[in-house]
């Protein structure tokens, strides 16, 4: 589907979640210790490939109507935040890069909010921004490229950068004279010789599927990890709320540039979840954002796996 975007729907869209980073516990005024804060990263296998989520911040936000469910009313949004059980004043939002490793490979799936979230739950996985071999970048927004660059170095300097054709061609080119495409000319475009530009069906290696997805930008994509007869689809910005997105697919979002397209691609991913019983991996899914799609009446739901990847 073609896409065209205004100036103003691209100002609109490339504003990022505002999250507070996820912080530790802090320690108690009768002098015990206090708990240990909860870990930031969480592993999944598929096959012979680990994938494992990293929490780079989470936080409420108020008035979740400003951005999810734009096009109906503020009835209708109430009545169906309060038949999923959840509030249509607030929410909590999630940002979630994730890590697979496959091989000798370990490629990190975005690079968050660039608060040094991210590192830290690489910490605890054991390792640090250089051993990452690979950073793939499912589109450009700043939530999944703030991680790239800190005080003018680059943090993952080891990298080779994956990043779509189409979504970088957009905002390299006359249509993103913004302010987000000022910072992407600043801190993406000098790696550009060490990118590898993806097109649909792209496999960046044996086990690893780019698709596109496209609306929410206008090169969006998603990744298929398969490995020993086990599927999880790495879905980025397809879905940005477990219940305004799924269940209500055709929902308009203020992040997604062209809203038509972005409803379609969720219609069309979503479906193909539910049909083949794929697990999914979202960024903004409730931590650690991994999950099943089941249909439910015009949309779908989603269901929180719990102990299948053990």
């Amino acid at each position: 589907m073609p896409l065209s975007l205004s100036r103003r729907q691209m100002l609109s869209s490339a504003a990022a979640v505002s999250l507070v980073p996820a912080m530790a516990r802090p320690a108690r005024a009768d002098g015990h210790a206090a708990a240990a804060p909860a870990a930031r990263p969480r592993s999944f296998q598929v096959g012979e490939i680990t994938v494992t989520t990293l929490l780079d911040g989470s936080g409420p936000q108020s008035d979740p109507q400003n951005t999810f469910g734009m096009n109906v009313s503020a009835e209708e949004f109430e009545a169906a935040s309060e038949a999923n059980f959840i509030s249509a004043d607030n929410f909590t939002g999630f940002i979630m890069p994730s890590l697979v490793e496959a091989g000798e490979d370990r490629i990190l799936f975005d690079t968050g909010l660039g608060n040094g979230g991210v590192e830290a739950a690489l910490a605890e996985r054991g390792l640090t921004p250089a051993d990452i071999t690979h950073v793939a970048l499912t589109h450009l927004h700043p939530d999944h490229i703030g991680g790239m660059v800190r005080d003018g170095a680059e943090v993952y300097s080891n990298a080779t950068y994956l990043v779509g054709q189409a979504e970088y061609d957009f905002w390299t080119g006359p249509g993103a004279d913004n302010g987000l495409g000022q910072r992407i000319a600043a801190e993406v475009v000098p790696l550009a010789e060490r990118m590898v530009f993806l097109d649909d069906g792209a496999s960046p290696r044996s086990g690893i599927t780019g698709m596109a997805a496209f609306g929410h930008t206008p090169g969006h994509m998603v990744f298929m990890i398969d490995s020993g007869g086990q599927q999880m689809l790495l879905t980025a910005d397809l879905a940005n709320h477990y219940v305004w997105s799924l269940a209500y697919p055709d929902w308009e979002v203020r992040w997604d540039a062209n809203k038509e397209a972005a409803a379609a691609s969720r219609r069309r991913i979503l479906g193909m979840l539910a049909a083949d019983r794929v697990a999914m991996l979202g960024y903004h899914m409730p931590f650690p954002g991994v999950g099943f799609v089941e249909t439910r009446d015009d949309g779908f739901r989603f269901i929180p796996a719990t102990y299948q990847f053990g």
